[in-house]
């Protein structure tokens, strides 16, 4: 099981087993929010529940010159698993301008894109084949994009992870 370690300010900022977070628990350096009562961690002499949410006592600063790395799985995830081109389910990634016209494997040059839009399209632009983009490629932004792991949030994270309004 994992758990959701959050920033003194209560911003996400990483996730790790519940084993490294019951040892920062016990020794004092985060608090448990959130726990699993029905899978408690059993020692010698006492018991814990399983920590699904802690919070680090002291703050931890974050560079804000961490960028999130352009992969595969991160622009089907920031488009929703949407096709940029259709909007039905996508499978597969399109570069907007072709590799082989110079495009580059960017936030602002990939979208998510369904198998039959991204053999239509094969080597030309989107204003050649008189398509527009249902969405503006960009790079994703938020703190839960730079936290690794939380694409598989628990329940137990949800309210945590929502994007501040």
């Amino acid at each position: 099981m994992r758990t959701l370690v959050l920033n003194a300010g209560f911003e996400p900022l990483a996730v790790v087993s519940f084993k490294r977070a019951l040892v920062l628990v016990m020794n004092g350096k985060a608090t448990v929010i959130a726990a699993d009562a029905a899978h408690p961690v059993f020692g010698l002499t006492q018991s814990w529940d399983r920590p699904s949410v802690i919070l680090l006592r002291r703050y931890v600063r974050i560079p804000s010159n961490r960028r999130v790395p352009v992969s595969r799985r991160g622009v089907l995830r920031r488009d929703s698993q949407r096709c940029g081109y259709c909007g039905a389910g996508a499978t597969t990634i399109d570069h907007v301008l072709p590799r082989s016209r110079g495009g580059d494997d960017s936030w602002e040059n990939l979208v998510a894109c369904c198998l039959k839009c991204n053999n239509l399209k094969s080597d030309r632009t989107p204003a050649e084949m008189g398509w527009k983009l249902l969405v503006r490629p960009r790079p994703p932004h938020g703190t839960t994009w730079l936290v690794r792991g939380v694409d598989r949030a628990q329940p137990q994270w949800e309210e945590y992870l929502a994007p501040a309004a």
